[in-house]
């Protein structure tokens, strides 16, 4: 069992920058691949950016060269990096661990960006 709980969402500027923080709990974290998706209002859940218990990482077209996907398994910690923010990245933003059959979401952090 996998307990995953995203911080750093709040209200920006076109052009500013966030930092999105997953720590996870409960399990052997390393083990586990993450990723960051979002949900804008009206719209389906989309992955954002994805990083495997290898290490190996892709991003959605709409965020490449933007966002930055990390992960530190000492700290049971993934990050998400955001900048060059636009208005159409505002969603709620959640974390996600999954390995097999087993997935795991946090409860999400709202992202606005906004003049």
């Amino acid at each position: 069992q996998v307990q995953l709980v995203e911080s750093g969402g709040g209200l920006v500027q076109p052009g500013g920058s966030l930092r999105l923080s997953c720590g996870a709990s409960g399990s052997i974290f390393s083990i586990y691949h993450m990723g960051w998706y979002r949900q804008a209002p009206g719209k389906q859940r989309e992955l954002v950016a994805a990083i495997t218990s290898g290490g190996s990482i892709n991003y959605a077209d709409s965020v490449k060269g933007r966002f930055t996907i990390t992960r530190d398994n000492i700290k049971k910690t993934m990050y998400l990096q955001m900048n060059s923010l636009k208005t159409e990245d505002t969603a709620v933003y959640y974390c996600d661990a999954n390995r097999g059959m087993h997935n795991y979401w946090g409860q999400g952090t709202q992202v606005s960006v906004s003049s």
